[in-house]
């Protein structure tokens, strides 16, 4: 069992930054693929970026060059820093583990066993 807690959400104007935080137990943490989701109000979960055990890293088109996923698996700790934030990165932001993601589809949500209970980022013009 893995339990996923997220942290670092909050309010930041357009063009700012945030850096959110998923913090895990257990101690195969290191084994995980972990991803970031991402839901507006009345929408599906969207992929958003996602770090795998070999620490590639994967990110949907709207995300690159802005966002950053990294891993500290010292810390059981998979961060998503957000830069240039724009009002439509305003959602609340999931992690997701799961130890067995198949690579073509890294990005489907139900590949995903374990997930948080979410954090929300809002950004204001």
């Amino acid at each position: 069992q893995v339990q996923l807690v997220e942290s670092g959400g909050g309010l930041v104007q357009t063009g700012g930054s945030l850096k959110l935080s998923c913090e895990a137990s257990g101690r195969t943490f290191r084994d995980y693929t972990v991803a970031w989701f991402r839901q507006y109000p009345g929408k599906e979960r969207e992929f958003v970026a996602a770090i795998r055990r070999d620490r590639n890293t994967y990110y949907t088109d709207s995300v690159k060059g802005r966002f950053t996923i990294s891993r500290d698996n010292a810390k059981n700790t998979v961060t998503l820093q957000m830069n240039s934030l724009q009002s439509e990165d305003t959602a609340v932001y999931y992690c997701a583990a799961d130890r067995q993601v198949i690579l073509s589809i890294i990005g489907i949500g139900n590949q995903y066993d374990y997930w948080g209970q979410g954090t929300q980022v809002t950004v204001s013009s």
